[in-house]
């Protein structure tokens, strides 16, 4: 019999040891992809912490896309395991995303909107492979992420600007974050893909304010994530 769900002793953010033995009870009970956890209320009693501390750390499990909580119907895993980044590097990415997703938007709208006006024959055709690579990912069961890359690639190749181009290319590190972040939301890949094609149907029809309204709709859902709504530092002190 396992004992990954003993009690614990009190530390600061408790949630944390709650993730270290949720991920030990996991290992051990060979849990994987689309199986269920225990109840909160019987993770909280058996670990002897507050409902508080379990739910936070669920949460962050779900941040990162290690598992599905759905109203009324539990936990589920999303993956074969619950090995999650440190909340340290969770909490920094946090903090950074919302200048990340303010940058895109202020840049990435223009771009649109100038590739609305400069895109050329061979602009259309990369834009076009991009969402076609986009769909097979997500036909195959994958979030898209290589054919978004493209698509957002491609459209700033059409804008034809050395400059804007070159400061997309100064964050595209934290633009990768953000595009994982959005990406692993339920149901977002799909909605993605819908989204880029009304910003390639209006490229495609050279309507420069109809292309950037579609990439500022688009970037704004990119914003919305489940990341955003955690709160670190939720009090979480033991108890039941």
């Amino acid at each position: 019999m396992t004992d990954a769900l003993r009690p614990m002793t009190a530390k600061p953010r408790l949630y944390e040891q709650v993730l270290d033995r949720l991920r030990s009870y996991a290992a051990e009970g060979g849990l994987g992809a689309g199986d269920r956890l225990p109840p909160e209320r019987d993770l909280a009693a058996r670990l002897g912490v507050s409902r508080a501390s379990v739910k936070q750390a669920i949460v962050v499990l779900e941040v990162q896309g290690l598992v599905e909580v759905r109203h009324g119907g539990g936990t589920y895993l999303v993956r074969d395991t619950l090995d999650a980044e440190p909340v340290e590097q969770l909490v920094e990415r946090r903090r950074r995303l919302p200048d990340v997703l303010d940058a895109r938007e202020a840049l990435e709208t223009k771009l649109a909107e100038l590739a609305a006006e400069r895109r050329t024959d061979e602009d259309v055709s990369a834009m076009d492979s991009a969402l076609v690579h986009m769909r097979d990912e997500i036909q195959a069961g994958g979030h898209g992420i290589e054919g978004d890359r493209l698509f957002h690639a491609a459209v700033t190749a059409a804008a034809h600007s050395g400059i804007l181009a070159e400061f997309m290319r100064s964050i595209a590190d934290q633009i990768t974050e953000s595009r994982h972040e959005s990406l692993r939301q339920p149901s977002r890949p799909t909605r993605s893909l819908t989204q880029h094609r009304a910003i390639f149907d209006a490229i495609v029809a050279r309507q420069p304010g109809r292309a950037a309204a579609a990439m500022r709709r688009h970037v704004q859902t990119v914003a919305r994530v489940r990341l955003l709504d955690w709160d670190p530092e939720e009090n979480d002190e033991q108890g039941t």
